[in-house]
């Protein structure tokens, strides 16, 4: 992948499309998914979506109960307890999954935090680039058998414009300096792209490939730890938490692009790609307006792609990809 793939292919969906208008047509009777954050916000639409064109979605969840009201109607969901800043439960996670299986055709990370208070978790990691990234890096490792062995798995993995505000790192990842919650977000956010570029080098021989993307955005759960004040002051909502920004989309909108990851035959024989709005994003200048939209050159950096994806093996001591 080089900074040239980033192109529009001239998608037929755009910013206004929905999760049906993608799944439209699509049969994956047979299929096999797994979608982190399945039962709330972009996650939930996303197994809807799934199982309704005849997946088996399986749903990683911190909160088992939860996640079971949220899917007790949609036939073809089965959880598995996992929580993503635990890595001894991701790793309990993944063996789980693969005792069930033989192969797995989609890998899909949804979940996510979002500007959370400062938490140390696992060695006194940040929590966000734990939660965000190392939790999702080590489940794709664990699961990597079961993507070669389908011959043509796709890895989706959401990121958002939040990238702009930073790239990694590498002086401070952990934030023992001081924290900033916005951009230990944007660091994440940017692990989230770094990652999908690497593992589409590694997984493209095995016929896994993987894509990075905005979703856009979108009022979920997400900004659960942020005060009805600072989503006010952002101009995101009104005082009764009713979304006033023009260019906000619904759930069904905001998971489009990922479903779109998943299934279009426009992205056969592509990887390492960051995707918004149904199609292929733009590189975008430094210094430009966030929501200008577009990734920066840093996010897709095969260098540093290649940099993270060490520093995480060590880190986490996952499995190396192997089939």
């Amino acid at each position: 992948m080089t900074l040239t793939d980033q192109q529009l292919l001239g998608s037929p969906f755009s910013a206004a499309t929905t999760a049906q208008d993608v799944m439209a047509g699509h049969d994956l009777s047979g299929r096999t998914v797994v979608v982190t954050g399945g039962y709330s916000g972009l996650g939930l639409e996303t197994t809807r979506a799934l199982t309704a064109a005849g997946a088996r979605v399986i749903v990683p969840a911190r909160r088992p109960q939860v996640a079971r009201a949220a899917l007790q109607e949609v036939e073809g969901s089965e959880i598995v307890p996992m929580d993503l800043a635990d890595l001894g439960s991701v790793r309990s996670a993944a063996a789980h999954i693969s005792d069930r299986l033989d192969r797995l055709d989609l890998l899909m990370a949804v979940a996510g935090v979002m500007a959370t208070p400062e938490r140390r978790v696992g060695p006194g990691w940040e929590g966000q680039l734990t939660a965000n990234h190392f939790g999702h890096f080590t489940l794709a490792c664990e699961l990597y058998p079961l993507l070669a062995a389908a011959g043509g798995a796709r890895v989706v993995v959401n990121s958002s414009a939040g990238h702009t505000l930073t790239g990694i790192r590498w002086h401070d990842p952990h934030f023992r300096t001081g924290y900033d919650k916005w951009l230990a977000y944007g660091q994440a956010k940017t692990a989230n792209a770094l990652f999908a570029v690497h593992l589409d080098a590694l997984g493209r021989d095995d016929g896994v490939r993987a894509f990075a993307l905005h979703p856009g955005k979108i009022i979920t759960g997400l900004q659960r730890e942020m005060t009805l004040q600072e989503q006010i002051d952002r101009g995101w909502v009104d005082e009764h938490g009713k979304v006033l920004a023009a260019d906000f989309k619904t759930p069904s909108q905001g998971a489009a692009t990922g479903l779109w990851a998943a299934t279009s035959p426009l992205l056969d024989g592509r990887g390492g790609l960051y995707l918004e709005d149904c199609d292929i994003a733009r590189v975008s200048a430094p210094g430009r307006p966030m929501d200008d939209g577009g990734v920066r050159p840093y996010a897709i950096d095969p260098e540093e792609a290649a940099r993270l994806w060490d520093l995480s093996l060590a880190a986490t001591g996952a499995t190396p990809l192997t089939r």
